[in-house]
């Protein structure tokens, strides 16, 4: 395990597999400026890099994350407009790397998620959560709006599921989050590490680039209006993943009953 600062902790295995694991269960893994300078460093640098095909997102200690660490709170009180805004930027910022990352992630939430640790999990392509996991968008209690985090959230969980879950902080437990789309999976806190390890599994046996551009085409079409440029652009996205050296790959293990070069050594639970 890499120490990349030892709030975070970033390890990558020989499958290509990264994890990005906060580190201050003595302050519920809440972020300050400088972990968030962190995280984005760091996404940033995980998007450039070819050998690493899945990013998980994890948190040591029984909360997943309490969102805004009060020390940093504080200090944020006494600053003027000015320094607010760079402070919000850059936290959005942050988010926008993690969201647009080319490669799967997957949030692991073993406990409790408040504030901008919902807006984490929200970015993250595929959320895995233990049934003692529990999510708070707490900012109104604050006198304040979770305005960040938002575009990622209202994504997540519609827009009204979001404007309750906004006003009223109420406290919802796993169950209602995979209702409401948060989260993809509810296992119980034991399995949680198992359910990690066969997702990953499934994602790995999918041909890399193709799920490099699958997720792309998701965050490209939706929403669009379905009119002729629109299906122009999908037309050319299939033709050309069809004559890539993955397609013709994959297309030819199919045919032939053999597995692609891609499938040639599993992931294993523990390796």
């Amino acid at each position: 395990m890499n120490t990349i600062d030892k709030a975070v902790l970033f390890d990558v295995d020989r499958y290509g597999v990264a994890t990005v694991t906060l580190n201050t269960p003595d302050k519920h893994n809440a972020f300050d400026d400088a972990i968030i300078d962190t995280l984005k460093t760091l996404f940033i640098d995980i998007a450039k890099r070819r050998d690493i095909r899945i990013m998980v997102l994890a948190a040591n200690g029984k909360s997943f994350s309490a969102g805004a660490d009060l020390g940093w709170m504080k200090r944020m009180a006494t600053y003027s407009y000015e320094e607010n805004l760079n402070d919000a930027n850059n936290l959005a910022q942050m988010l926008h790397a993690l969201n647009f990352l080319p490669q799967t992630t997957i949030a692991k939430v073993q406990g409790a998620a408040f504030g901008g640790a919902v807006g984490l999990a929200s970015c993250c392509d595929i959320v895995l959560a233990s049934d003692r996991a529990s999510f708070c968008l707490s900012e109104v209690k604050l006198g304040l709006i979770p305005a960040t985090i938002s575009p990622y959230v209202v994504a997540a969980i519609g827009q009204k599921a979001a404007r309750r879950y906004f006003q009223t902080a109420e406290r919802f437990f796993a169950d209602k989050a995979a209702q409401l789309g948060l989260v993809d999976e509810v296992v119980p806190l034991e399995e949680l590490n198992s359910a990690v390890d066969n997702m990953v599994s499934t994602v790995l046996a999918n041909g890399p680039d193709a799920v490099t551009q699958a997720k792309q085409l998701a965050l490209d079409v939706a929403y669009q209006e379905i009119d002729d440029e629109l299906m122009g652009i999908t037309s050319e996205r299939i033709a050309s993943i069809r004559v890539s050296e993955q397609g013709q790959e994959g297309l030819n293990a199919f045919f032939e009953k053999r597995q692609p070069f891609w499938q040639k050594e599993p992931h294993n639970e523990g390796q």
